[in-house]
């Protein structure tokens, strides 16, 4: 038995879990009007990058692009390696989606869609030797919409394609311009509905994360306890985990292993990192470590813990509008020599419905290359990972709004130290 000054059970968590009762998924709370408003914010901003590209209009492939702009969602997944699906956003004409066969009814009541085409699909396991003609076919549809609404503007915008579809476009004359800037920019700055959508997505996690929380006893695997954040997020609406990093003990050091079936020991970290494209299509990406037991951190813990949190803190003090990415590498928080070899190599990134940018690297990893700077109505992923040689890891990680006057944190799931 466990003496009671070893206990540490925090029950503050537990004031994230679902009052409605643990049977229960959670209820968005949100008006369809705020989805409608982000919806339309997200394709200006989209319309607004092609005319400052001088482009005809974009070619989205990238689910994850096609469900920014027009907020379709149809096998993500699935499609991200079978691009048997796209959307065509053009300036000054129609958004049009091309979509999977008996698809069509799938794009009802979203607004931004003004057509809705079967797509063509030339990929080799769909179609076999008859890819190259099928390319010539999707090609030659996207072409005639160009001509027909560019204005003699021949030059389109492509996130990401295949190389037979890139070569059957410029067979037709078009010249393609990298979509991903585009796409990265427009995505970067976040309406006030856009926050309403994520901070609701934090919600669905941080309830996860108490259920892992209160499953956090002995014997339980890594798995079950991905598993929780999993379910949570699924019967709430949300849509997939980007990673599986959960892990305990030993293997939280290297970090990046995914979860196994190991049973976790009382007195061990748990650390995770939740990746979480969650309700509205929007992510929650944050971070927490606790003991397996709700036992009290061991010294060793507690200062690899309290090195963890000092990194957060003075980088996410550092954050303002304006602060351009090598002076925030400047000033940003020292990794200790100790520390570096385990470290994580991102200290700040965007986030949005998945991870995007900026990507600000570690100060021993930064390239002053990178250029940009922090502005108003971005979400920041502040990080942290600390370990040492033959110690567990702490990973410690905030999303964060950047505001007129500073970072504000939308997640506020306890640290353990507080």
């Amino acid at each position: 038995m466990l003496e009671c000054s070893e206990i540490f059970r925090d029950d503050r968590k537990a004031a994230y879990l679902n009052p409605e009762g643990a049977d229960r998924p959670l209820r968005s709370p949100l008006p369809h009007a705020t989805l409608a408003a982000a919806r339309a914010y997200r394709l200006g901003r989209i319309r607004a990058q092609l005319d400052a590209h001088d482009v005809a209009g974009i070619l989205l492939f990238d689910p994850v692009n096609i469900r920014y702009a027009l907020d379709s969602s149809n096998m993500q997944i699935w499609t991200m390696h079978n691009a048997t699906r796209y959307a065509l956003v053009l300036n000054g004409g129609p958004a049009v989606l091309f979509d999977y066969g008996n698809c069509g009814h799938l794009a009802a009541g979203l607004e931004g869609v003004d057509e809705v085409r079967l797509a063509t699909s030339f990929l080799y396991h769909a179609v076999g030797a008859d890819g190259p003609e099928k390319a010539r076919r999707f090609a030659a549809e996207i072409a005639e919409l160009v001509h027909r609404f560019g204005g003699g503007n021949r030059r389109l915008a492509i996130d990401k394609i295949e190389p037979l579809g890139l070569d059957a476009l410029r067979a037709e004359g078009i010249e393609d311009v990298e979509g991903q800037e585009l796409t990265e920019r427009a995505r970067a700055l976040k309406s006030p509905d856009e926050i309403a959508l994520m901070r609701w997505t934090i919600r669905v996690a941080e309830a996860a994360m108490a259920r892992m929380y209160e499953a956090s006893e002995p014997g339980v695997t890594e798995r079950e306890l991905w598993a929780i954040l999993h379910h949570e997020n699924a019967r709430s609406g949300g849509d997939w985990l980007e990673t599986k990093l959960v892990t305990a003990g030993p293997r939280t050091n290297p970090w990046f292993q995914e979860c196994s079936d190991r049973a976790v020991r009382a007195g061990e970290m748990i650390a995770f990192d939740t990746d979480m494209v969650g309700p509205y299509g929007y992510c929650a990406d944050v971070s927490r470590s606790w003991i397996c037991g709700h036992r009290r951190m061991t010294e060793v813990q507690r200062g690899l813990y309290r090195t963890a949190r000092d990194q957060i803190e003075h980088n996410l003090a550092l954050i303002r509008p304006g602060l351009n990415f090598a002076e925030f590498n400047e000033r940003s928080w020292r990794i200790p020599e100790r520390h570096q070899p385990f470290r994580y190599s991102v200290a700040a990134h965007g986030v949005g419905m998945v991870d995007e940018w900026p990507f600000v690297l570690l100060h021993p990893d930064f390239d002053p290359a990178y250029e940009g700077r922090f502005e108003t109505g971005q979400v920041i992923c502040v990080e942290s990972l600390i370990g040492a040689d033959g110690t567990e890891s702490v990973k410690l990680e905030t999303q964060v709004l950047v505001t007129a006057t500073g970072a504000e944190r939308l997640d506020s799931f306890p640290w353990e130290d507080e």
